[in-house]
């Protein structure tokens, strides 16, 4: 009869594949070198599988070894998943706000938000967790958080949702870029220019890319970011081009030009809330510092234009 695996062993598994080696897996779990590759050893003989090649000196992951670290994370997703409920249970009324926030708001926007509210609320204390709008919204529902900023995919009877940020997408560009020239960019423009995407699940890309299928335009993806700085980062080092909303930019005048996109592509966020909050005074704070921060929004947007529309058009679209 096989016998039942332990969950040390499924650690040092988890390690190893996660941190590369034996050796940093062994600092990690806080034992030796020798005990980890013991339980690597016993897990491959408990189980029947075949889970690491010995590949230049070092472990590398097989087929089976991949398939079984997903479900083992897959398992570790769901356990942390549980902490949290029962994090969200214990704090209840507790001085605590939870804020989900999509990766691409995670910077200025969130920043400006969030001091807002503890200018007012000092004593509070504000946990920002970022992930996808579908996640953000999950949470929300299970009361894992307390108030999130997403997408405008949310679609939850049970969640409030007041639209932020609203503008329509811009296309960012090096600064030495030929396409500065024009004032306006389109879709036939950029075929097959390098374009660094947000993740392909994103409404941000699905939306850009629907521009450019109608248009019969092809979006040459080479980087998927996952958020705004990232996204800024490549655009200004020259690796290509992209399309996202103007206030990703800010903090980037001299490094990257923003141009009018033609068809125009909008695009808002959200701020989410449920109903019957438990933390509902808290959350009503964080509301009014998140609209304060939108109703600048409009100001912000044309100073952040005008800094990084200064190339000079050698020639109009």
């Amino acid at each position: 009869m096989a016998q039942t695996l332990n969950l040390r062993q499924i650690e040092a598994f988890k390690a190893v594949i996660e941190h590369g080696t034996v050796s940093q897996a062994a600092i990690v779990l806080g034992v030796s070198q020798p005990a980890v590759s013991k339980l690597l050893a016993h897990l491959e003989a408990e189980t029947g599988l075949h889970l690491f090649d010995r590949v230049r000196g070092k472990l590398a992951a097989t087929l089976h070894g991949m398939r079984l670290y997903e479900e083992i994370d897959r398992i570790f997703t769901g356990l942390r998943q549980v902490e949290q409920a029962v994090d969200s249970i214990r704090r209840d009324e507790q001085r605590t706000l939870f804020v989900g926030v999509l990766p691409a708001l995670s910077g200025s926007s969130i920043r400006r938000v969030t001091m807002n509210f503890l200018r007012r609320h000092p004593d509070v204390r504000v946990n920002i967790q970022t992930r996808g709008s579908q996640f953000l919204a999950d949470w929300l529902a299970t009361r894992q958080i307390d108030v999130a900023l997403v997408g405008s995919r949310v679609d939850n009877p049970y969640i409030d949702r007041e639209p932020l940020f609203q503008h329509p997408l811009m296309c960012a560009l090096p600064v030495n870029h030929e396409l500065t020239r024009k004032r306006v960019i389109r879709p036939r423009d950029l075929d097959g220019l390098p374009f660094i995407a947000f993740g392909a699940d994103s409404q941000t890309h699905q939306l850009v890319r629907s521009a450019f299928d109608k248009a019969g335009a092809r979006v040459n993806v080479v980087l998927d970011a996952n958020t705004a700085p990232t996204a800024c980062e490549f655009v200004a080092a020259g690796l290509g081009v992209s399309l996202f909303h103007p206030l990703f930019a800010d903090g980037f005048q001299n490094r990257l030009v923003l141009r009018r996109f033609e068809p125009e592509v909008m695009f808002h966020y959200q701020l989410c809330t449920m109903q019957a909050s438990r933390n509902a005074r808290l959350v009503d704070a964080f509301v009014e510092a998140a609209r304060e921060v939108a109703a600048e929004i409009p100001r912000d947007l044309r100073r952040i234009s005008v800094a990084l529309s200064q190339a000079r058009p050698t020639g109009r679209a």
